[in-house]
This record gives structure tokens, sequence and C-alpha cells, in this order.
């Protein structure tokens, strides 16, 4: 891993954090004495960055997320991180961050270490416009984010993440057929699926026979594992966990 960016990532705090209040108009609202109640409880996707007037689109994957008791997760973009936010009046703090340190393919380690300044540049206005919340420092950099819904697993096409199929693998269950279909990266597939108290049971696997490169045959292959066998399955929000009864695991997102 980038040594720079494994010190970069070991330094990150997430300083106290404050929320100035302001008033209320139509479908806006600064936060101020309901701070927890108009933030706690919602995925907020990061959508972009904007500091010193430049403007950074966020990676798939980055958010936010505070529960109603305070304790907070999110990921920077590659990198996760949790922490603890106590409310006061029109203020929000976190405490003790606590970041993952990995390197992940095509996502900027500056986009993670930019957005974690931002986050930490002591007080920032909250205002919330429907499903839109904006955070912004005293400098006028912000941080914009957007409500995001839990993903189903019926209906959903989920894009396998690992192994690694360069976004070509994908899932989807259909509760009208009780199949699920998609491609393995290289071939089209069908098969019955069965869902069931936490878990799947998948029929044989029809496929295509088409012959592609040496890495999307191999995922491919790791795929069909799952296939003439019962798998446990697991949502956190829009990801996907497959677990076979030979304890490999295949991870999906929910295509956006």
């Amino acid at each position: 891993m980038d040594t720079k960016r494994l010190t970069a990532l070991a330094a990150l705090t997430l300083l106290p954090l404050a929320v100035a209040c302001g008033s209320e108009d139509a479908g806006s609202d600064t936060v101020g004495a309901g701070a927890a109640a108009s933030v706690t409880g919602v995925h907020w996707a990061v959508d972009d960055v904007t500091v010193d007037g430049k403007k950074s689109a966020a990676p798939v994957g980055a958010y936010l997320r505070i529960a109603d008791g305070g304790k907070v997760k999110g990921n920077l973009g590659c990198n996760h991180f949790g922490a603890d936010a106590a409310f006061a009046d029109s203020h929000v703090t976190f405490d003790g961050m606590q970041s993952t340190e990995m390197a992940c393919e095509g996502v900027p380690a500056d986009f993670e270490q930019t957005l974690a300044r931002t986050l930490a540049d002591g007080d920032l206005t909250t205002e919330v416009d429907g499903d839109k919340l904006i955070l912004t420092t005293g400098n006028g950099d912000r941080v914009a984010l957007s409500k995001q819904e839990a993903a189903p697993l019926k209906g959903t096409k989920w894009t396998v993440t690992s192994p690694d199929a360069d976004g070509k693998a994908h899932l989807t269950f259909d509760e009208k057929t009780g199949e699920v279909s998609g491609s393995l990266g290289c071939n089209k597939v069908k098969a019955t699926a069965t869902i069931r108290d936490g878990s799947i049971t998948l029929g044989t696997a029809s496929t295509t026979r088409m012959m592609c490169d040496t890495s999307l045959m191999k995922t491919e292959k790791a795929l069909l594992g799952l296939f003439d066998g019962t798998v446990k399955y697991g949502i956190d929000h829009r990801n996907l966990t497959l677990t076979s009864e030979n304890g490999e695991q295949v991870n999906a997102a929910a295509a956006e």
C-alpha cells in the first residue's frame, strides 16, 4: 500500500463538529433544536465535496449515517469510518473518529482526505431541504449529500463487486417468477430461487456457453459455486452478501 496514503489515513481524526442554528422556511430546514430528528436515522449518500470553489464528485459508496443512539458509521469513498455523535441545541459533535486504512482501486486517496478535512472543519452550517443535506464550513466549503433508501432483495439489480468482474456480473431476484437471472460476467444465467428465513435455495444454473478472457471465466466459476445449494444472504442498506454452504462469499451492490 502507498506509505503516504497510510500515514494520511492513520492521521484522520474528525474534530468536534458544530452546526450553527438558523431559521426555517418552506421546504428548507436549517437544523436548530431539531438537529437530531432531522439528520439521524437517514443514510446520507455523499454527492460531492466543494473546496476552494472546486467541486469533486464522490465515489459510489461514500456515505454518512447517524443512528438514533448517536453511533456514526460511514464511508469516505474507500475506507469505512465510525464515530460517536452528540447533539446539543444547534450543534452536533463527532467524537472518537476511527477509519480503516485500505487502498481501493479507482478511489483517489485525495478525495477521502478532502472529505475528512471538510467534515472536520469546525462549525458546519447544516441545511436540510427535502432529501438533500448540505454541510457548509465557515470558509464556504461544502459537502452535499442525498437521502438514499435501502434496496430490497427482490427486484434490485445487484452488481457483483467481489469476486471482481469489472462490473459485468449482476443478479436480479424476481418475486413473480421465483427465479434469479443476470450475468456471471461472461455468460447469462438463470435458475430457480426460493427465498426463506435469511437464505436462498438456488436451483441448477442454466447458462449460455460463450468463452471470455481468463479473469472473467475465473469469476464465473466462483459465482457458479452458489448454485445447486442454499446460500445465506445479508443486506446492509444497498450492499448484499451471499455466503455459500462452504463459506465462500460473494458481495454485490445495488445498481444506481
